[in-house]
C-alpha cells in the first residue's frame, strides 16, 4: 500500500504559520516514505468558505514548494456521498433529530453532577435531551443528527489507533467511556448537510490516507473517528498528531486571531526555506 498523507485546510481565511508546519510535515514524511501528498479543501461550511481564500491557499503551498495530484478533492462536491454514509447510519437506528439550540444545550448542563464531564472533545456533551426522537421512516433532510453513542459503541470493547506523533504507540480506549466523556455528536447540521467528523473520515477513506498528520488539538476527536470508520466498516489509518504553532504569548496560531499570513511573510520578502527555519525548533 503506498504511503499517503494530507493537508486539507478549511477556505475561510489565509493559511498562517501553523498551517505551512502541518502541510509541510505531511508532505515532507510522503517525500521520505516514497509515498504521495494530496491536498483536500474542507469547504462543507459554505457561509464562511471563500474562492478567494481557496485560490490562495494553492499559490501559498505551491510557494512552500509542495506539489500534488489533481484533481484536488472539494468537499463541497461530495455532499452526496456523505448523504450515502448518514443513510447508512439512520438505517442501523444509531441517528436521532436533535431540535436543541445551543441555550437549550448550554441550560441543560449548566448544573453538572459532580466528577460527570462537562466538555468533551466535540465543545459541550449533549444532555441527550432529544434521545428519544422517533428513528423510523425516511431520514429528515435539512435537521440536525447526532449519533447516539451508547448504541453506537455496542459491541465495541475498545475503540484504538496507532498513534506514530505526540503520544507515539498504540492508544488503546475503553469504547464504553466514550458515552460519558463525548456523548452524542452531531453528524449532519441543519445548513451543512453533514459534519467534520463525518465527512472527515469518509474522505480519508475515499483518498485511501495511510497516516492523518494533523494538529495535537485534535487528537481528543480521533476517538469519535474510530468509531465511524468502525460503524462504516472503512480502514482506520495510523494517525501523527504534532505540537501547535504558537505565538509569543504562548496562544497558539488561529484565523479568528488574525495569526500572521503566509501571504504577508512573502511580501515582506521571506523565502520559503525561512518559513522552515521559523519551523524547525517545533516538537512533533
Amino acid at each position: 500500500m503506498i504511503f499517503r498523507t494530507r493537508f486539507a485546510p478549511s477556505p475561510t481565511g489565509p493559511l498562517h504559520l501553523g498551517h505551512a508546519y502541518s502541510a509541510l510535515l505531511a508532505y515532507d514524511m510522503a517525500q521520505a516514505a516514497g509515498g504521495e501528498f494530496l491536498l483536500r479543501i474542507e469547504d462543507i461550511d459554505q457561509s464562511r468558505a471563500r474562492r478567494q481564500w481557496e485560490d490562495q491557499i494553492y499559490d501559498d503551498l505551491a510557494w512552500l514548494g509542495l506539489r500534488w495530484p489533481l484533481p484536488v478533492m472539494r468537499q463541497s462536491d461530495r455532499l452526496d456521498v456523505y448523504d450515502a454514509a448518514l443513510n447508512r447510519l439512520w438505517a442501523l437506528g444509531l441517528l436521532y433529530v436533535c431540535t436543541c439550540s445551543r441555550a437549550d444545550i448550554a441550560n441543560a448542563t449548566s448544573a453538572p453532577q459532580e466528577g460527570v464531564p462537562t466538555f468533551g472533545p466535540d465543545g459541550l456533551i449533549y444532555p441527550g435531551s432529544c434521545r428519544n426522537s422517533p428513528r423510523n421512516g425516511p431520514r429528515p433532510s435539512h435537521a440536525v443528527l447526532r449519533l447516539d453513542m451508547a448504541l453506537a459503541v455496542q459491541g465495541m470493547d475498545t475503540v484504538g489507533f496507532v498513534e506514530t506523533g505526540i503520544h507515539a504507540g498504540d492508544v488503546i480506549l475503553s469504547a464504553d467511556d466514550l458515552v460519558h466523556t463525548v456523548g452524542d455528536i452531531v453528524l449532519a447540521r441543519r445548513d451543512m448537510g453533514t459534519s467534520y467528523h463525518l465527512s472527515v473520515v469518509v474522505d480519508d477513506a475515499d483518498q485511501q490516507i495511510t497516516t492523518v498528520v494533523r494538529g495535537k488539538d485534535l487528537f481528543e476527536a480521533t476517538q469519535i473517528h474510530v468509531v465511524l470508520q468502525r460503524l462504516l466498516d472503512l480502514v482506520t489509518p495510523r494517525y501523527h498528531h504534532h505540537a501547535l504553532v504558537r505565538d509569543e504569548t504562548g496562544k497558539r496560531l488561529a484565523k479568528r486571531d488574525d495569526a500572521r499570513a503566509i501571504s504577508l511573510y512573502r511580501l515582506d520578502g521571506i523565502l520559503p526555506n525561512d518559513i522552515r527555519n521559523m519551523l524547525i525548533n517545533i516538537k512533533v
